[in-house]
């Protein structure tokens, strides 16, 4: 089994504008569709959320704010599964409730050196 990221992107600025009813129905649709995964045997590591606020690290010592909230998709998040392939971990993919609120799952192979 090989390691892959889900990086998930989409524009979270309409999150804050959801009703508390479709917030949890949307967390339990995000709870249902890792537990499948993990039933699998295919959970390494549940990721967390991560917040807006960041900095950004250029050469020669330029340190900036970031990532920039004008950037209507941002990353919102992410996860480590496994699977036999990409197209395995491509599958698994589309199942992510960030797909029903137009946003998309970045999937990477995590390469051992």
């Amino acid at each position: 089994m090989k390691n892959f990221l889900f990086l998930y992107r989409s524009d979270f600025s309409s999150a804050a504008q959801r009703s508390p009813e479709e917030m949890q129905n949307n967390t339990k649709m995000w709870m249902d569709w890792i537990g499948g995964i993990a039933a699998q045997n295919k959970l390494a590591d549940r990721g967390n959320r991560l917040e807006q606020a960041g900095k950004v690290v250029r050469p020669n010592n330029v340190v900036t704010d970031g990532p920039f909230t004008e950037i209507k998709e941002t990353l919102g998040g992410y996860t480590v599964i496994q699977a036999s392939s990409l197209e395995e971990a491509a599958e698994l993919a589309q199942g992510c409730p960030i797909l029903a609120f137009g946003g998309n799952v970045e999937i990477r192979e995590i390469s051992v050196l």
